[in-house]
């Protein structure tokens, strides 16, 4: 059972409270950003907790054992408080947050209630719902190697060895066209279709100078290259904006030996057995059986 301060376990047990709900984000740059549904902002341990920031919660569940619980927490995007920009650019993903049990009166009495971690951000219009996730999320989150069929090295680090700054590998472009659904084309690519799919693209001019993404996809429509990003830039993207681009890599073993001659480094288990292979009943005959490597 969590103890609370005598001062708010006296108004829970009286008839009349001052009690308001106050939130402290960190986020990953170390940026600590504070909010209250009090109707005036409120000091807490230093931190101003903004006021009509529209933030609110829903219900907060908590359960026995190592399930995930959490709540959502919903309010308004402004320059103020929280900045659209900044939430496209994903500067919250990932961000720890405090739920707090204030006494509005007197601010040093409070009490944390919970702490967790932002999770799914969905965003429509205006506003934003986020999800908090509790700190027994961590548990699902796999650490170590884990073994498999696909590489699990990231292209161009240590374990892979590739070097993306080869110009094979990388090119520079510019944004022709972009359509209402932020397809891309570009000009300064001439490599075959999907080269660049899951590779990284780093606006070097424009409004989204410096913001780095993973492309989703890269094709060739009547000989013109084009890009969908994974990401949403934080600003417009406009006709004229540069970019610099480096090759995308699937993690199959047949990608690494002929797209970067680097079947060496590879860090999968291609020929390993998968679950479809292992429950099932030899067939005198059959192929696939002898003992002989997998394809």
């Amino acid at each position: 059972m969590r103890a609370l301060p005598e001062g708010l376990a006296a108004q829970l047990r009286g008839g009349v409270t001052t009690l308001c709900h106050g939130w402290r984000l960190t986020r990953r740059d170390g940026r600590v950003l504070g909010f209250t549904d009090h109707d005036r902002d409120l000091v807490v341990d230093g931190l101003v907790l903004h006021a009509a920031s529209g933030i609110a919660s829903s219900e907060s569940t908590q359960a026995q054992g190592l399930s995930v619980t959490g709540t959502e927490v919903s309010g308004a995007l402004s320059a103020v408080t929280l900045e659209e920009a900044d939430l496209a650019a994903g500067q919250y993903d990932g961000a720890a947050i405090d739920l707090l049990l204030i006494d509005w009166s007197n601010p040093v009495s409070h009490a944390l209630l919970r702490r967790g971690t932002i999770g799914e951000v969905r965003r429509e219009g205006q506003a934003f719902t986020a999800e908090v996730r509790a700190l027994s999320d961590a548990l699902n989150q796999t650490n170590g190697r884990v073994f498999g069929a696909l590489c699990d090295a990231d292209l161009g680090d240590g374990r892979c060895g590739v070097n993306l700054g080869l110009s094979q590998f990388r090119a520079d472009g510019s944004v022709v066209a972009v359509d209402a659904s932020g397809r891309m084309q570009v000009a300064g690519l001439w490599h075959p279709d999907g080269w660049f799919t899951r590779g990284r693209c780093r606006f070097t001019t424009g409004a989204n100078t410096g913001f780095i993404t993973e492309v989703k996809v890269h094709d060739l429509d009547a000989g013109i290259a084009a890009l969908q990003l994974w990401q949403r830039p934080p600003a417009p993207v406009l006709p004229g904006d540069a970019f610099d681009i480096t090759a995308g890599c699937d993690k199959t073993f047949a990608t690494c030996r002929d797209r970067f001659s680097n079947a060496l480094n590879f860090r999968g288990c291609p020929h390993m057995p998968g679950n479809d292979f292992v429950l099932a009943v030899a067939v005198p005959g059959e192929a696939s059986y002898d003992g002989s490597t997998l394809a």
